[in-house]
């Protein structure tokens, strides 16, 4: 599927005591990447709601004045799902800082869950495979 990319320069108002990015200013740009690319996947951002915030890892701390750039990209469908695979890198150094997924569903004007039809073409490469397995794993624990 078409990857989506945001970029967005760690300010001083977006850290924590320990002068590194905050993780709930880190959430918020890494829940709009996700829906970003849900909504550009699914024509169109209205009826497209978040479910959850599956997974974020922090993988290194981000610090002030970094450029850091989202990659978003459906790696699942169900049949009013769609959960999307973000990672936060470095711009500069292309350094992984942040990973994981979040789940949007499609609703009807009454607010209840409708079919989006989305169907995902074949990954194009072993990260969008590995995406999608971690998707696959994820869905499965939760029994859905």
């Amino acid at each position: 599927m078409k990857e989506y990319e945001s970029i967005h320069l760690v300010r001083p108002d977006d850290l924590n005591h320990h002068g590194t990015l905050f993780a709930a200013r880190g959430a918020a740009w890494f829940v709009e990447a996700a829906f970003i690319a849900a909504g550009c996947t699914c024509g169109g951002t209205d009826g497209v709601v978040c479910r959850a915030l599956e997974e974020m890892s922090f993988k290194r701390p981000v610090k002030p004045g970094t450029l850091l750039r989202f990659l978003a990209r459906a790696v699942y469908a169900g049949s009013s799902s769609l959960t999307v695979a973000v990672t936060a890198q470095d711009a500069l150094d292309g350094a992984v800082c942040l990973e994981g997924l979040v789940t949007f569903v499609t609703i009807g004007e009454d607010g209840a869950k409708r079919a989006h039809h989305i169907v995902l073409d074949e990954p194009e490469d072993e990260r969008e495979a590995g995406q999608r397995e971690a998707a696959k794993r994820l869905r499965s624990r939760q029994g859905r």
